[in-house]
């Protein structure tokens, strides 16, 4: 079992940045997929960024397109911490922003079912 620790969220003006924090700990392996969703009031959870780490090349990332240039998603792979550092931040960009961990990139990206979820932190775009 995973577990996924959040923190960074709070309330920004539009055009300001944040930047979200995961720690993980448990049985993870740096060859899970990390990755963060979003869910606002009244909306379903949607996925927003991934990251994968292939031996040899690196992380791997990939953004839905509302966040394409404006986020970015990262790991520190000796901490076993993730992050989302968010700029431009717009008022629709308002949401809880969970963390996930899958062993499986298709769980993840894909399926958008991961085994683990963070608890949530809330991120607050004032316009």
């Amino acid at each position: 079992q995973v577990q996924l620790v959040e923190s960074g969220g709070g309330l920004v003006q539009a055009g300001g940045s944040l930047r979200l924090s995961c720690a993980a700990s448990g049985r993870t392996s740096i060859s899970f997929t990390m990755g963060w969703f979003r869910q606002a009031p009244g909306k379903e959870r949607e996925f927003v960024a991934s990251i994968n780490w292939i031996g040899g090349i690196g992380g791997y990332t990939y953004y839905t397109d509302s966040v394409k240039g404006r986020f970015t998603i990262s790991r520190d792979n000796a901490e076993n911490t993730v992050y989302l550092q968010m700029n431009s931040l717009k008022p629709e960009d308002t949401a809880v922003y969970y963390c996930a961990a899958d062993s499986s990139l298709y769980q993840l990206r894909v399926a958008l079912t991961p085994a683990s979820w963070g608890q949530g932190t809330q991120v607050t775009v004032s316009s």
